[in-house]
């Protein structure tokens, strides 16, 4: 067989990826109060945007704002409490850090999977992949308290959120740090910190 032929079988092979080298774009959450519970109005859409199981989605949004709710008859998510459309987007950028964005060449042309009892993410575009987190392996990372508020740390930071913050990874923590951009290893304290997402500002 010629290397024409092995190079144009090859090029059948790769996955259609056009349009994915755009800067990836969550829909911004619309949100409404109603009584004593919140709407997520476009849970739909953003579900459709992320390509991701539905019951996958909600359950991480439900963990990380801690509360309860389900999704309703005209596909909207309604969570128990009141909450800003600020925590969902917050909690959404996390969501896509950690299920969505492939961590080597920062597209989101990417699916889970799972081999053995180990979920992956594994990305169409470059081949990479790598493990996810659970909620359990985040609850066990928390409590070795690898981020504490006041404390300094070096992260990188491996994608940017609706908002334009960094967003970074440490252990089982989401870092937001304002003004930093993709690629960029920064010197960051942390300020505050909810749940499993935490916020800092740069010091370097």
């Amino acid at each position: 067989m010629s290397y024409k032929s092995d190079l144009d079988r090859a090029l059948e092979e790769v996955p259609d990826i056009e349009g994915s080298r755009d800067r990836f774009q969550v829909p911004e959450p619309e949100v409404r109060v109603e009584g004593s519970s919140t709407i997520l109005t476009n849970f739909q859409e953003i579900l459709d945007t992320l390509n991701r199981e539905e019951d996958h989605l909600m359950k991480y949004l439900l963990d990380e704002i801690g509360t309860a709710g389900h999704v309703d008859k005209s596909d909207r998510a309604r969570l128990k409490g009141e909450f800003s459309e600020s925590e969902f987007s917050r909690v959404l950028d996390a969501y896509v850090g950690e299920y969505v964005l492939c961590s080597e060449c920062g597209r989101p042309d990417t699916h889970l999977e799972r081999e053995d009892r180990t979920l992956m993410l594994r990305c169409d575009a470059c081949g990479a992949f790598r493990p996810v987190e659970s909620g359990a392996k985040r609850t066990t990372t928390q409590t070795k308290k690898e981020v504490e508020e006041g404390e300094t740390y070096e992260l990188k930071i491996t994608a940017i959120g609706n908002k334009g913050d960094g967003i970074a990874k440490k252990g089982g923590y989401t870092i937001f740090v304002p003004g930093a951009e993709e690629g960029e290893v920064v010197q960051a304290r942390v300020h505050d910190i909810s749940g499993n997402l935490a916020f800092a500002e740069r010091v370097d």
